[in-house]
């Protein structure tokens, strides 16, 4: 086998063009303009409860259990909705939480506010209930088909500890709310989300109070 050995001297036009066309490309590659960076904006739904309280029920604790959203309100996208299967994803503007936690957050302060129970406790609490209330966020979205609206729908279980596997379910309450916007902005969706939650944890506080005065009696009582 033979094998061609190509030699060139240092002062070789070929070495000095190659030489040149490096520098050119290096200097041509700082030169590129830089891409901004993505902005994003966050924003927060939390509603909070006004007015005075009601006279307790019960002089035990609620605590909150599980928070469950249905797709595809279970990101920190906003959603906008387009068309009757047309969702789209708002990727610059965002949750500060996800929304089964900001819903849950709010509910537990809001039913605090309201005093219907001695407190309604988180669920990291250690605290072994006697009542849970769970939630789930089925809908939680802008809807642009027609005229802007904030739509949010929410349903609620309230439930006994029942260690003998009984039907634990005290009641079970679901609302959906739509909210007109003023506009298209990311902002005006925020405040009709944060009007339409409120508006369901007003009249969702009337039939808890009304559950809690015919509570199942805790257990050993």
């Amino acid at each position: 086998m033979m094998f061609i050995k190509i030699q060139m001297k240092k002062n070789s036009p070929l070495i000095k063009f190659a030489a040149c066309a490096f520098i050119m490309a290096a200097l041509s590659a700082c030169s590129l303009p830089k891409r901004p960076a993505l902005e994003t904006s966050s924003w927060m739904v939390a509603p909070e409860r006004t007015g005075a309280p009601y006279k307790p029920r019960s002089d035990l604790w609620l605590k909150m259990g599980s928070v469950s959203t249905a797709p595809p309100f279970d990101g920190k996208s906003l959603v906008y909705r387009l068309g009757d299967q047309r969702y789209e994803k708002d990727f610059y503007n965002i949750y500060s939480a996800l929304p089964n936690e900001m819903v849950g957050n709010a509910t537990r302060q809001w039913l605090n506010n309201a005093q219907i129970f001695s407190m309604t406790v988180g669920q990291g609490n250690s605290f072994f209930p006697y009542y849970n209330l769970q939630l789930s966020v089925e809908e939680f979205y802008g809807d642009y088909r027609v005229r802007p609206e904030a739509v949010v729908t929410v349903e609620f279980f309230l439930s006994a500890t029942d260690p003998q596997k009984r039907n634990p379910m005290i009641g079970k309450n679901r609302y959906t709310k739509r909210i007109a916007l003023k506009d298209n902005t990311p902002q005006a969706l925020i405040l009709g989300q944060q009007e339409a939650l409120a508006q369901i944890l007003k009249e969702y506080e009337v039939a808890l109070y009304g559950y809690a005065g015919n509570l199942p009696p805790p257990l050993g009582q």
